[in-house]
């Protein structure tokens, strides 16, 4: 593929070079059809049997995404009590949130009860906790399924080395401690890992779930978990995840189950890069080329403040390079280093990458960056945080977080 923008029209007509000029760089963009596309496609994963997709809002919080989450009929999963005031602040009623915390405070957990959201525990401690504050109430249970998947061992949340979920040799505790505070376990949850292309691991895990399901009666939902992956090398032509086949490799599996258990619980899944990642780039200013020892490194304004997963996780992330508001064509390629400004040696957006050559003034345009792009942002080196643009259907271009100042920051102490 030459050019990912170019072959969405991803800024709809608007010139990138003009939007880095009234709104100022590093800027993320983000395109409105393409969240909704991606959100849509996780809504009708499932079909034949009760379903809904919890959009994993710990991917982006942005309130004016997690509306067009809502308006496109997916669920939330929210990880901390700030996620939920997210998700209330932008309409979702609490029926439609789903906290599933790690190793939270007694606090966090009483705001989610009092509050009427449905709550998952991540080990029997927590159960305990939980059925001390709300006895007699519903809780689920988050289960290490024993298989993770991942593109990192840093994201890989299921399998016998994470600190994720209860393993099912704890599962008659899970039964003592329900009993002693008269809890209904409403629900069993799981999460293998984020980022797999594969759908194999993920069915297998389905499976292993489902088999698990089995020692639970009367449940009122299932949730898979989530982590469908989205092509990060593009440019390279990789194939996208295999969403067709995948949910017709999934459906005879829920068939089994349902024969077996006697009904159809509510089955969920947690997708949260794949219903935003695509939907978002970042534009960067390069403000400096040089030459050292033989590698030329081209540095912009995307620091690792802007984009932390290519210093945490080695993740990678195509760029193209837009000089006068038009992509530099993938004819001519050289190697370059593309790094940000923070005085860090790992603050690194792509090393030793074949790319047109790129010119003081030009912009770095890095795709998919609305999945832990944001959300993950820092203002180390005492720098504000970007400001997030919504390019709409219509090509209107709406401000969605306005840039931080210094003087925010100064307000904080």
């Amino acid at each position: 593929m030459n050019s990912f923008i170019e072959s969405v029209n991803f800024f709809e007509g608007n010139n990138p070079e003009k939007l880095a000029e009234t709104y100022g760089t590093p800027l993320y963009v983000y395109n409105e059809k393409i969240l909704r596309n991606r959100m849509d496609a996780v809504a009708k994963v499932i079909t034949k049997y009760p379903y809904t997709a919890n959009y994993s809002v710990k991917a982006n919080t942005n309130i004016h995404i997690l509306k067009l989450a809502l308006e496109e009929g997916n669920n939330c999963d929210a990880m901390s009590v700030g996620e939920i005031q997210m998700l209330l602040k932008a309409g979702f009623p609490v029926e439609r949130i789903f906290f599933v915390p790690n190793n939270v405070s007694a606090e966090e957990m009483q705001f989610a009860i009092e509050h009427g959201i449905m709550t998952s525990c991540d080990s029997l401690a927590q159960l305990e906790l939980y059925g001390s504050l709300n006895k007699g109430g519903k809780v689920a249970v988050r289960i290490n399924p024993g298989v993770g998947a991942g593109h990192h061992e840093k994201v890989v949340t299921g399998g016998k080395k994470t600190k994720f979920g209860i393993s099912e040799e704890f599962i008659p505790q899970i039964f003592e401690i329900a009993k002693k505070y008269d809890l209904t376990i409403a629900g069993i949850n799981q999460h293998i890992g984020s980022l797999f292309m594969d759908p194999q691991p993920y069915l297998d895990a389905v499976s292993n779930l489902l088999r698990i399901a089995l020692q639970f009666k009367d449940l009122e939902f299932i949730d898979f978990g989530g982590g469908y992956g989205i092509p990060y090398h593009k440019l390279d032509d990789e194939a996208v995840f295999p969403m067709e086949d995948f949910k017709k490799r999934l459906e005879p599996i829920l068939d089994d189950f349902v024969a077996k258990y006697g009904k159809a619980p509510l089955f969920k899944s947690e997708p949260g890069r794949f219903c935003v990642a695509e939907g978002s780039v970042i534009l960067g200013r390069v403000h400096a080329v040089k030459h050292n020892n033989g590698k030329t490194f081209a540095g912009t304004d995307i620091g690792m403040n802007v984009l932390v997963r290519p210093s945490m996780y080695d993740s990678w992330h195509d760029i193209e390079v837009i000089r006068d508001g038009k992509v530099v064509a993938r004819d001519n390629l050289m190697e370059q280093t593309v790094t940000g400004n923070i005085c860090e040696s790992g603050d690194i957006l792509a090393k030793d990458r074949q790319l047109p050559e790129i010119k003081r003034g030009n912009l770095a345009c890095v795709l998919d960056t609305g999945a832990y792009g944001w959300s993950m942002c820092s203002t180390y080196n005492s720098r504000p945080r970007p400001a997030e643009v919504l390019i709409c259907k219509d090509g209107s271009v709406k401000v969605i977080r306005r840039r931080e100042t210094i003087e925010d920051l100064m307000k904080l102490f």
